[in-house]
């Protein structure tokens, strides 16, 4: 199974209409497609590492959601609730977004997504990004002094380890 990830930036205006779009070239393309804000991702590293450990809960059946898409935006929150993961989905408006397609063939549902967002690099860790991640992750002033700012893109990875842990 391959995964390819877009990052950029989208004007959304209708979420349910976007969604939807997205389910479309998911089925069309016979791929699963995962939108994210990507100002709650902390690094490329972040979303593969969250696929993976999605996609091996899925194999061996310790999945929380039955779709893969909600599975992976569970690893990629590190939350065990699908209404908490929820909050790192797209909104009206403005949106810097990753989106995840894994599949056989992702090549055309690529190529077609990419019509409609402008590619960006928006997956990079930046200083704007910290105060996002570290309370999206509920990252501690303590574990920040003890490693470095520079680290909260490692602390994020932590944080999605864990999650199979707590399950």
């Amino acid at each position: 199974m391959n995964t390819e990830i877009i990052g950029g930036i989208v004007d959304i205006e209708d979420v349910g209409a976007f969604i939807k779009m997205l389910n479309e070239v998911a089925k069309k393309h016979r791929v699963t497609v995962q939108a994210i804000d990507a100002n709650q991702i902390a690094s490329t590293e972040h979303l593969l590492f969250a696929v993976e450990k999605a996609n091996r809960a899925m194999h061996e059946g310790r999945n929380i959601a039955k779709d893969l898409g909600l599975e992976i935006l569970l690893y990629a929150s590190g939350k065990r609730q699908i209404e908490q993961a929820m909050s790192m989905g797209v909104h009206s408006g403005k949106n810097y977004v990753a989106i995840v397609i894994i599949g056989d063939d992702t090549t055309g549902a690529s190529s077609e997504l990419k019509t409609i967002i402008h590619e960006a690099p928006v997956l990079a860790y930046t200083e704007h990004k910290k105060r996002k991640l570290v309370k999206t992750f509920d990252i501690t002033e303590a574990e920040i002094s003890a490693v470095g700012d520079d680290k909260i893109p490692e602390l994020v990875l932590e944080r999605v380890a864990l999650l199979d842990i707590i399950k």
